[in-house]
């Protein structure tokens, strides 16, 4: 009966996934000019759905719009062409808000 329970929360929870947020951390950056020139370049690409750029926490997030997929290679490649480096880059669940609100506490 409790696998059957947890099977059946596992499946609701992965049924209402969002669409996942690349993070990536980036050196280079030190104005808010740096932050508003990235996130206006990965606003551009079609399946971003939302962007957070934290200058002090060297982070910027890419939400991936539902039904799309981004891969962190485009990423990287816009934000080094933005003039910046990417040191690393992951999938996380949070989306681009709850990434700023967190930082934010």
């Amino acid at each position: 009966m409790k696998k059957t329970i947890a099977i059946a929360l596992l499946a609701a929870a992965s049924s209402s996934h969002a669409a996942p947020t690349l993070k990536a951390e980036v050196n280079g950056m030190v104005c808010a000019f740096c932050a508003q020139g990235i996130e206006k370049h990965l606003r551009q690409l079609p399946q971003t759905k939302d962007v957070y750029v934290n200058l002090k926490e060297r982070i910027v997030a890419v939400e991936i719009k539902d039904g799309e997929t981004l891969a962190p290679d485009t990423v990287k490649t816009v934000v080094k062409d933005a003039g910046y480096d990417v040191i690393g880059i992951e999938t996380v669940s949070q989306t681009a808000s709850q990434l700023k609100a967190a930082a934010a506490k």
